[in-house]
C-alpha cells in the first residue's frame, strides 16, 4: 500500500520530510536538553518512518488514522529515551519501539481470549519442560510433556501456542557500568525499502565471532527465528542457542 498524497490524522504524508542522521543527532542532543522546538522537528521529521512502519499492519482491520497515532507514540517513546551515546543511529532505536507499540495496541485490542483451561495447560505443560530439561539435560519433546501431563500431543501446542507472546523490546541484553543495552539495540528490519531499517549495526564487531555464532545471530536477528526453531534447524538444544546466543551479544558489546 502506497501512502503518497494520503491525509491521515490531519497530516499529508505527501509533504514529509526525512531529516538526515547528523540533524537527527543535533535535535536529539537539544531535545535531551529539554528544547521542545527541536524535539517537535524530530517528530515530524520521523513521521515517514512511522509510516513505513505501520504499512505491515495494515492488514490487521484497524483503522489507519489508529495505528498512525499509536506509531507516533512509539516515536516519541524512542524521542525521549534515546541516548546519542548507544552508538546506533536513532532509526535502528525507534523502528522496534514503534512496532513494540503497535503490537500492544493490537493484543490489547484482540478480542480472542485464552480460556483458563488453555492457560492452565500451558503453564503446566511449562512447569513440565523445565523439570524434564534438569531431568534429562536436554530439551524434551512435545510427545514427553504430553505424556507426563497425560494429554494428546495436540493439545499441548495449542495450548503453548495460544499463550505466546513477543519477546519484549525492553529486555536487556548486556549490561556494563550501569548503561544496558536492550534487545531493540540488536534488531534490523528487512521488510521495506527503507535503508534505516535493513541492517544491525554491528558488522565490524560480527566479525571476530566463530562461524556458529554468527550463524545463530543471522537465523535470530536477520531471519526473525526462534531458539527453538535455530536449534532445531543446528542440531543443538534451545538452551545452548540461548547460551551461545548470549555469549555472542556480550563479545559484541564488550
Amino acid at each position: 500500500m502506497q501512502f503518497n498524497k494520503v491525509e491521515i490524522c490531519g497530516v499529508d504524508t505527501s509533504k514529509l520530510v526525512v531529516l538526515k542522521e547528523s540533524k537527527k543527532t543535533e535535535l536529539l542532543k537539544k531535545a535531551r536538553d529539554g528544547d521542545s522546538a527541536a524535539r517537535e522537528e524530530l517528530i515530524n521529521g520521523n513521521l515517514k518512518l512511522v509510516l513505513s512502519v505501520i504499512q505491515r499492519f495494515t492488514n490487521r482491520g484497524e483503522p489507519l488514522d489508529d495505528l498512525f497515532q499509536v506509531g507516533c507514540i512509539g516515536l516519541i517513546k524512542a524521542i525521549d529515551n534515546f541516548d546519542v551515546n548507544l552508538g546506533v543511529r536513532f532509526s535502528t532505536y525507534a523502528v522496534p519501539m514503534i512496532i513494540g507499540e503497535v503490537r500492544r495496541y493490537l493484543r490489547d485490542n484482540n478480542s480472542v481470549r485464552v480460556s483458563r483451561s488453555m492457560r492452565d495447560i500451558a503453564y503446566r505443560a511449562i512447569q513440565v519442560r523445565e523439570r524434564l530439561s534438569n531431568e534429562m539435560n536436554r530439551e524434551p519433546t512435545v510427545d514427553e510433556i504430553a505424556k507426563e501431563l497425560e494429554l494428546k500431543k495436540e493439545q499441548v501446542v495449542i495450548a503453548l501456542e495460544a499463550i505466546v507472546e513477543p519477546v519484549s523490546l525492553y529486555e536487556p541484553v548486556y549490561s556494563e557500568g550501569g548503561e544496558a543495552i536492550y534487545v531493540m539495540d540488536q534488531i534490523g528490519d528487512k521488510n521495506t525499502a527503507d535503508s534505516w531499517m535493513d541492517e544491525i549495526l554491528l558488522k565490524d564487531a560480527i566479525m571476530n565471532l566463530s562461524e556458529r555464532e554468527k550463524h545463530i545471530l543471522n537465523l535470530r536477528f536477520m531471519l526473525g527465528k526462534t531458539q527453538t526453531e535455530v536449534a532445531d534447524e543446528i542440531g543443538i538444544s534451545q538452551a545452548q542457542v540461548s547460551r551461545l546466543e548470549k555469549g555472542a551479544l556480550k563479545k559484541i558489546k564488550s
